[in-house]
């Protein structure tokens, strides 16, 4: 199909470096897209995190003796209880790690510009871990800053869970986790154009394919990491797919936004409309002319700082308000 996008989104995008099969992502073989990823992150300028704010790695236990890191940044002196988000990064589930330089500087950005603590998820990926084990990562790293929040300078009750694309994902099961073991709901759930569905049966499933961002084939790839052979099958729990729940009520205020051009687009449109259904509160933002990540690709452009300004008054709004 033809792609109406801005002039300043598609000049982004032919500027960006492409795999050999013509996209920006190869995830046929995930190993050596990772490799990739990690030599491009090398040349991707990043500012070193403001020195306001203070940084420190918790390494909390799991289950089975390993360890998650959830990177903390902290803006300024504990002076006071600050709201938190807790943060999932994007990369579709499989790629992308919270020790990464851009994420790093991004997420100590946030913290300052929203005067909260950020706490950022370094949450197992696929296929090595298959879901719902980033889920479970999600939820033991929301449950330790609930039950420890005085010790990190943190407000209980003004903790939000925020992902995007396959961190939205993420986020949205450990929400979904939290609710049905009766624990204390989080703030707020922000989600940036979230991976939320397996089955790719939506009309922008089957249109988004040769973009070159994340288009049909590397979402259908990342799935197939994600769940294996039960991917598209029709019992995929929600903890592993969190757009097949059936039962949203009790979820907490919710921020959606996604592009035009994007694969999630209908399925992130769907999952409003049933959480509005089941009475959540929802601010759903379409925006017109973008694809996946366009804020993330052209952080500069008119798009880019419309949504930033949205979504920051948002977070400011719920954590603070």
């Amino acid at each position: 199909m033809a792609y109406d996008i801005d002039p300043e989104l598609a000049a982004a995008l032919a500027a960006l470096p492409k795999a050999p099969n013509g996209a920006l992502l190869d995830l046929s073989d995930i190993p050596v897209c990772r490799e990739r990823v990690a030599a491009a992150e090398e040349w991707l300028p990043a500012p070193d995190p403001d020195p306001r704010v203070k940084c420190e790695t918790l390494s909390l236990p799991r289950a089975d003796g390993t360890v998650l890191d959830v990177l903390m940044f902290h803006p300024g002196d504990a002076d006071r209880a600050r709201p938190a988000l807790v943060h999932f990064h994007a990369g579709g589930q499989v790629l992308g790690s919270a020790h990464d330089r851009t994420a790093r500087a991004y997420c100590a950005d946030l913290a300052l510009r929203l005067d909260v603590v950020l706490a950022a998820v370094d949450y197992r990926l696929a296929p090595e871990t298959p879901a719902p084990g980033a889920a479970e990562d999600g939820h033991l790293a929301y449950t330790y800053l609930t039950a420890h929040a005085a010790e990190h300078g943190i407000d209980p009750d003004r903790i939000g869970l925020a992902g995007a694309s396959g961190g939205g994902a993420v986020a949205t099961a450990a929400a979904l986790m939290v609710r049905d073991r009766g624990e204390r709901p989080p703030r707020l759930l922000s989600l940036h154009y979230p991976m939320l569905d397996d089955r790719s049966e939506t009309r922008s499933s089957r249109e988004i394919t040769d973009l070159g961002v994340w288009d049909r084939q590397e979402n259908l790839y990342a799935w197939a990491a994600v769940l294996g052979e039960r991917a598209g099958a029709p019992d995929v729990h929600p903890y592993s797919a969190p757009g097949r729940a059936t039962d949203l009520a009790g979820l907490p205020d919710t921020f959606i936004a996604v592009g035009q051009f994007d694969v999630f687009r209908d399925e992130d449109i769907d999952f409003a409309r049933r959480l509005i259904a089941a009475g959540v509160p929802v601010d759903l933002h379409v925006y017109a002319h973008a694809f996946h990540s366009w804020d993330v690709f052209a952080p500069h452009s008119a798009l880019a700082r419309s949504f930033e300004q949205t979504w920051h008054d948002y977070l400011r709004r719920h954590l603070h308000g």
